[in-house]
């Protein structure tokens, strides 16, 4: 550890606020957005495939952009678990005496940044880069997933904010840099086994 962030000097008021309203909202929406907080990231795997299958359509070229999302994701969230480590931030639940909607993870489990908002964030980013509308959806999928963290009781609003800029960032850097193949690439590789992968 090399640091050590004190979340209820952050944000820890915002944060009570917002789980004491869970106890003031139907269980039906509370049920949902626990799920949606749970699984909701299998959706932002739904959106890559799609993207991946529309794109074959359009070339060799687009479709290795497309396979580029789940690896610019995979990068994000190794990079949010390192800053996870560096930071050591306990969760919200254990420095909080709440009653959160989801069971507290166990100490060592640390909260800053957000994994979840960090792929959510990188995916929706990654896949601005194959399409607008695939991007846009995820987007508003991925704040959804930032507020159900917070809400659910597993994270302070930090660190949902840090792990999306973590994750968008990563994602920004990662497509800009793994889209410029170099030239002929994607149509060589169109010739091999891999080519099923790259056009339709």
């Amino acid at each position: 550890m090399i640091l050590a962030l004190t979340g209820p000097a952050v944000d820890g008021a915002a944060y009570t606020d917002v789980v004491g309203w869970t106890h003031h909202t139907p269980g039906w929406f509370n049920s949902a957005v626990t799920v949606w907080s749970d699984y909701g990231l299998a959706a932002f795997a739904v959106l890559m495939a799609v993207g991946w299958w529309r794109a074959r359509r359009e070339g060799a070229t687009a479709a290795m952009t497309a396979l580029a999302v789940p690896v610019t994701v995979l990068v994000a969230f190794a990079v949010d678990t390192g800053l996870k480590s560096l930071v050591a931030e306990n969760r919200p639940c254990q420095s909080l005496r709440v009653s959160t909607l989801e069971a507290c993870p166990a100490p060592g489990d640390w909260s800053f940044p957000s994994n979840h908002a960090a792929i959510a964030a990188a995916a929706a980013v990654a896949l601005c880069f194959v399409s607008g509308r695939l991007g846009a959806i995820a987007a508003v999928a991925a704040v959804a997933m930032g507020v159900s963290r917070v809400w659910i009781g597993v994270h302070y609003p930090h660190d949902v904010l840090a792990g999306m800029v973590a994750g968008a960032l990563v994602a920004l850097v990662s497509m800009t840099v793994l889209r410029r193949w170099p030239r002929g690439l994607a149509g060589r590789l169109s010739t091999t086994w891999l080519r099923p992968l790259l056009v339709s």
